[in-house]
């Protein structure tokens, strides 16, 4: 179909969440120090994994799919094991995915459902429905339909990528493919998987924002948005919703921003308590610190001074010279 749009609403609602999303994602500027902590990336990675599982009905608990994660046996049906592999895969390639590509997507899929659904990576070839118990509630697109109806999604992004806040089209699309169900398993997870990749393409702070897990808090008004769009034949309902999860999520983001520029904050002005006035090596201030490791030095002390204008380098153009040496500024902290 030529110029094919889904059907929404920008609404006055819709406007004002998003301005109090822009907000709070400008305010990450002042801690660019959540780059620094991998710790934080790899728990929102654990909390979006078993949040997106679990809503889909996955019995495993957030504390099993970390072992899993980390490479550790844990008791537990097969199907729901192999369902957090592959997910893993799938996350770990969040940020290289290209969000406004089909065949990624197609990869993706592939890479959720892999050994678990027949269809892994392709699309469904039979008729699909959703239902509430026994009974179906929507009918899904016939599947010869599926393939135009995607390929017309695609190119609605990559053509109005520049004229729709990418924050809005992620809402878009997430209902869209739910409502287009192009797969015979794995349509939720990687709904979800994709409006991330949207979002982290557009700004990195979404890499810290498990917005899967607020879904999963709300999960009852999730089906009851996806069920009131299907009624009203546009997404404005479920958009408005979704842009209310990811402003609530980053409201508790700030929080733990907040405290990570604290403790880098402490970091440097111990860093300078320990400095001596002359010009000192890394492993000098590692001594004088009880640091056992450069990277530890670098991440969690170095370079949040040298940043901030607290320390410089003595040979700046060349940061990893071996004659390298840090002085203070001198600058109040």
């Amino acid at each position: 179909m030529d110029n094919y749009t889904p059907p929404f609403t920008i609404t006055n609602k819709m406007l004002e969440t998003l301005s109090s999303i822009m907000e709070k994602v400008g305010e990450y500027k002042h801690y660019t120090r959540l780059d620094k902590e991998p710790k934080l990336r790899r728990n929102t990675q654990i909390t979006s994994i078993h949040a997106s599982l679990a809503i889909e009905g996955n019995t495993l608990s957030k504390g099993q799919v970390r072992d899993i994660i980390d490479g550790k046996e844990v008791v537990g049906p097969e199907n729901e094991i192999k369902e957090v592999q592959n997910i893993k895969l799938a996350y770990e390639q969040l940020t290289k995915v290209k969000p406004y590509s089909e065949k990624d997507l197609l990869k993706i899929h592939g890479i959720i459902e892999k050994d678990l659904a027949p269809l892994a990576g392709k699309y469904r070839t039979g008729n699909e429905g959703v239902f509430a118990g026994d009974k179906c509630i929507f009918i899904c697109p016939p599947p010869q339909q599926v393939p135009y109806l995607i390929s017309d999604l695609f190119d609605w992004m990559k053509r109005e990528k520049n004229n729709i806040n990418p924050i809005i089209m992620s809402c878009i699309f997430h209902y869209e493919f739910v409502f287009i169900h192009p797969f015979q398993d794995g349509n939720g997870r990687t709904a979800r998987f994709w409006q991330n990749a949207i979002l982290c393409n557009y700004r990195d702070i979404f890499e810290y924002v498990p917005i899967e897990n607020q879904i999963k808090k709300h999960q009852k008004e999730y089906y009851d948005a996806i069920a009131k769009a299907h009624i009203d034949g546009e997404s404005t309902v479920f958009v408005e919703f979704m842009l209310d999860m990811i402003n609530t999520t980053l409201k508790d983001l700030e929080t733990i921003a907040k405290l990570v520029y604290t403790e880098a904050s402490v970091n440097v002005k111990r860093l300078l308590e320990n400095m001596e006035e002359e010009p000192m090596t890394a492993n000098e201030i590692m001594f004088k610190l009880d640091v056992k490791h450069k990277d530890t030095l670098r991440n969690k002390y170095l370079n949040c001074a040298i940043r901030d204008g607290y320390v410089q380098m003595t040979i700046p153009d060349k940061p990893k010279s071996k004659n390298q040496r840090y002085y203070k500024t001198h600058l109040d902290i």
